[in-house]
């Protein structure tokens, strides 16, 4: 098989080396041509689909390049297994049965024995085309196909689940990893919640059958706000009647299971989390693993100053119990539950965890970890370690949200930061003067909520630091200022970060690297400190020791809503140390994503002058002088952040001047 449709687009040659083509469009034609088969397309078709509104010969003629683009990579002359025919009126592609993912899948499902069905299975490695950058007019194209092998991989899922009983343990692997791949493209599909929890069933593990199917609900009342379907509810009776009779204890014996520590609710100043059992999916004998993965994971969220975790003896006397988290916020006092699952086979590992909103029942945030087992005690720190940084921001999300719902008469300085956290990202200068507005507020009420003003600290300087500010100066001043008010923050991790970000941008990176230590020291996980450390070396002529930093940021909160300055700075590292064509690439990114980020025009319009890519640098300058007509060379260059570094400030500042943006 040297054709992959499913999750992707993949070519390869005879001898197993990638086939790129040179143009986009040609990859995207060769894809229609696998989807068609045999029976090929009308060149009419073809052009008008793909190169519309261009006229009968530009299209056409466009449609021929394309075509000898194919062409050249696999040449009709006898030597290729893969080739083009046809005539004037239509094309097509020859290949043999098993050289396309699409074909074999197709060949496979309309088979009935089990081992087709899982051989199936692993094909689907996602939608047709899945990740690829697909025109507009050509999802038009597409878009049928990806519904309609996604429809058929849920009836596949479906399938084998229900033949699980006759299946052995490799087929209810694949039918395992084909739902969680399903999953993970769409959270409410049912039929692969249904065939996660016959797959838990076929294995003897009731409760993490039942904890699939509370997620399912959760997700279905979140995302769409309805109920699961008939199919589903008839499972989940299957499973609870399972459930009660292994709960039924003979006459005679009298053994109370333990009974839950009853701990009173917290303030909800202070969220408060659960990590809860792990289901052992493994043998017998992997249970002290998964135990020892909720000791280190519960050890790891400790040190996160930002919310209180119950002890691990208190979560544990549910240990061998299916409970809802309802019920286990009740009797624990907790606003969110932690629950995960543990396997172990052979060299490889698996963990699947996920964090509950005790109250609805809510899905906030899920994520598996695999990997091969080399040493236990290292892979069970790396977990806890990202499993913390990564419920941080989710936690912090969902306390964002209940702030947003209460009315303006009962917010407290605590909600008044919280409705504040979505502005402070250094996106706009609109949303970065609300956060200012709310964090005032906050101060306010509380004057001494040394958090409320270590975040306006930052906020000032992000006001110089994007150039936001007509007087960049004050700025910082006001930045200073608000650190020095924050008074003791050293218990604050989140604090310390705010300022000592705050100080690094006001030129102070001594200073800033104190708070940014104190920072990590309490919370090893604190995602915000390590970007910052890393920015700091690139400030103080250390770019080299900055990207670990900046993975280790991302690699501990991949969905932060800081992501993006992580990417910007990683790629500062980069050109600081000679990588300007990556540093570009990131640029780009950065702005394909978010094109509403003004700095990045900044970095892109100095990095493509530098490598001598003057059309892509002005393009860039431009759209940095739409959004702030006022930007000068000069005025960046006085920023602080620059003078630590003067001879790269000076490359930088030339740079712009080949980018056609103006000195004053």
């Amino acid at each position: 098989m040297r054709i992959r449709l499913l999750g992707g687009l993949e070519v390869s040659s005879a001898d197993g080396q990638p086939v790129r083509f040179a143009m986009r469009k040609s990859a995207l034609l060769f894809a229609a041509l696998v989807l068609a088969g045999s029976r090929g397309h009308r060149r009419e078709r073809l052009s008008e689909g793909f190169w519309p509104g261009r006229g009968e010969a530009q299209s056409r003629n466009s449609l021929r390049q394309a075509l000898a683009d194919i062409r050249r990579r696999f040449p009709a002359d006898g030597s290729a297994a893969i080739s083009l025919e046809g005539d004037q009126e239509t094309v097509a592609l020859t290949a043999g049965p098993d050289e396309a993912d699409i074909w074999l899948f197709e060949r496979k499902l309309a088979e009935s024995g089990t081992a087709d069905l899982a051989f199936a299975a692993e094909l689907y490695r996602g939608d047709v085309l899945a990740g690829e950058a697909i025109p507009d007019g050509l999802d038009e194209w597409f878009g049928p196909y990806q519904v309609g092998y996604r429809q058929k991989a849920l009836q596949l899922v479906e399938r084998l689940s229900l033949a699980l009983p006759e299946a052995g343990t490799a087929d209810a692997a694949a039918c395992e990893r084909l739902a969680e791949r399903l999953l993970a493209a769409d959270p409410t599909a049912e039929a692969a919640h249904r065939a996660l929890m016959r797959v838990h069933v076929a294995r003897g593990h009731e409760n993490a059958a039942l904890r699939q199917l509370e997620s399912c609900r959760a997700l279905l009342r979140k995302l769409l706000d309805v109920e699961p379907e008939a199919q589903t509810n008839a499972l989940a009776a299957s499973l609870q009647s399972r459930e009660r009779h292994h709960q039924v204890k003979p006459a005679h014996d009298t053994v109370l299971p333990p009974q839950p520590v009853s701990v009173p609710a917290r303030p909800h100043d202070q969220p408060s989390v659960a990590v809860m059992p792990f289901d052992n999916l493994g043998g017998a004998d992997d249970e002290y693993f998964a135990d020892g993965v909720v000791e280190e994971t519960t050890a790891a969220l400790s040190r996160v100053r930002d919310f209180f975790v119950i002890a691990r003896q208190s979560a544990f006397t549910y240990k061998g119990r299916f409970v809802d988290v309802r019920q286990v916020g009740k009797e624990l006092g907790v606003n969110y539950v932690v629950e995960g699952t543990v396997r172990r086979g052979g060299d490889r590992l698996r963990i699947s965890v996920q964090l509950v909103d005790a109250e609805t029942r809510a899905q906030l945030w899920s994520e598996r970890y695999e990997g091969a087992i080399e040493d236990i005690f290292e892979f069970q720190d790396r977990i806890a370690a990202q499993v913390a940084g990564a419920i941080h921001p989710a936690i912090r999300g969902a306390e964002i949200e209940l702030a947003k719902r209460k009315p303006p008469t009962s917010l407290r300085a605590y909600d008044l930061v919280m409705r504040a956290y979505p502005n402070i990202w250094g996106r706009r200068k609109d949303t970065n003067d609300q956060a200012i507005e709310l964090l005032k507020k906050a101060t306010a009420v509380d004057p001494a909520y040394g958090r409320a003003h270590a975040l306006l600290a930052w906020c000032h300087a992000s006001n110089a630091a994007y150039l936001w500010a007509e007087q960049p100066e004050s700025e910082l001043e006001k930045a200073r200022a608000a650190v020095e008010t924050a008074g003791s923050i050293g218990d604050d991790p989140t604090a310390l970060a705010a300022a000592g970000s705050a100080l690094s941008m006001c030129g102070d990176q001594e200073r800033a690297a104190t708070f940014i230590e104190r920072a990590l020291a309490l919370d090893p996980n604190n995602a915000w400190a390590w970007a910052r450390q890393g920015w700091i070396a690139t400030y103080t002529g250390e770019a080299a020791r900055a990207p670990e930093r900046f993975q280790r940021a991302m690699a501990l909160s991949p969905m932060d809503p800081f992501a993006f300055n992580m990417r910007l700075g990683m790629a500062t590292a980069m050109a600081k140390t000679g990588s300007l064509s990556q540093a570009v690439a990131i640029a780009r990114e950065v702005i394909a994503a978010h094109p509403d980020i003004i700095m990045s025009y900044r970095y892109l319009a100095a990095w493509s002058a530098m490598i001598g890519d003057i059309e892509t640098a002005r393009w860039a300058a431009q759209k940095l002088l739409t959004a702030q007509p006022g930007f000068t060379i000069e005025r960046y260059r006085s920023l602080p952040i620059l003078r630590s570094t003067p001879e790269w400030a000076d490359q930088v500042a030339e740079a712009l001047k080949l980018a056609g943006l103006p000195e004053r």
